[in-house]
């Protein structure tokens, strides 16, 4: 129960390590923007440190060219091809009647643009020699995301769990869907009645596909005992498994 994280973070390439400096060295959970750059430099971290690459600003330019095409706005219009963007007036009205609430309007409304190459999460547990678990993820965010959005990565329950009574969970995909329902919470707390991790890996995700078809994302989940399994839905997933007796990390490839 010992959790640090850090969202909207910039100018520091070292996340993970800032989220537990917050875990190590504070009484809080999670700090955010400016402030979480300038905590982490307090605490040692190099920066401010310019992040893009050439590859990032060619990506960028390219979006840019093509109208800020795809993004995660929704019922807005745009001054110009790129924004300022404000509400449209006919679908605000349309919302304060209730008409057409529910999941299947929320799926029809998400963008189609998230997939494999849109995002770089990464999610790892490790269990220690005395039977500890800890598990952190990291990640850059949704490509064109929305200046200010903060995904499942920081959220204790959505992208990682874990209670070394139990077991870990970490998740990747769609965090503005997964967070939701903070999957990794559901697959830790299974465990905790008597699933096993394949099955309590495969319940969180088919909780999310119910109301989402849509959504992409995986999850895998590990018990105290070492005992491992994934879930996934719109992609094929797969995860990576090492022990001390391995030379080297077995891949797991997961079917949707």
């Amino acid at each position: 129960m010992e959790v640090g994280a850090v969202a909207a973070m910039r100018y520091i390439k070292d996340g993970i390590k800032a989220a537990r400096l917050v875990m190590r060295h504070t009484g809080h959970t999670l700090l955010v923007g400016e402030k979480a750059s300038a905590f982490s430099i307090s605490m040692g971290l190099p920066g401010p440190t310019d992040l893009s690459s050439p590859e990032s600003i060619e990506k960028w330019n390219k979006w840019k060219e093509n109208n800020c095409q795809p993004n995660f706005w929704k019922n807005v219009v745009p001054a110009n091809s790129c924004g300022p963007y404000h509400s449209n007036g006919l679908l605000l009205a349309a919302e304060t009647t209730c008409l057409g609430d529910g999941p299947r309007r929320a799926v029809e409304l998400r963008s189609n643009h998230f997939g494999l190459h849109s995002h770089d999460t990464i999610s790892m547990a490790v269990i220690d020699k005395f039977g500890h678990i800890a598990v952190g993820t990291s990640t850059n965010g949704a490509t064109f995301k929305i200046p200010g959005r903060v995904g499942d990565g920081p959220i204790a329950g959505s992208s990682a769990y874990v209670d070394s009574d139990i077991g870990a969970c970490g998740a990747t995909g769609d965090g503005d869907i997964m967070m939701r329902f903070l999957p990794c919470y559901q697959v830790v707390e299974s465990m905790r009645l008597g699933m096993m991790p394949k099955d309590a890996a495969k319940d969180a995700i088919s909780r999310i596909a119910r109301k989402f078809p849509d959504f992409v994302g995986a999850i895998f989940a590990v018990n105290k005992n070492g005992t491992h399994a994934g879930a996934c839905h719109g992609w094929t997933f797969q995860y990576s498994v090492r022990s001390p007796e391995m030379h080297s990390a077995k891949v797991f490839t997961v079917l949707p």
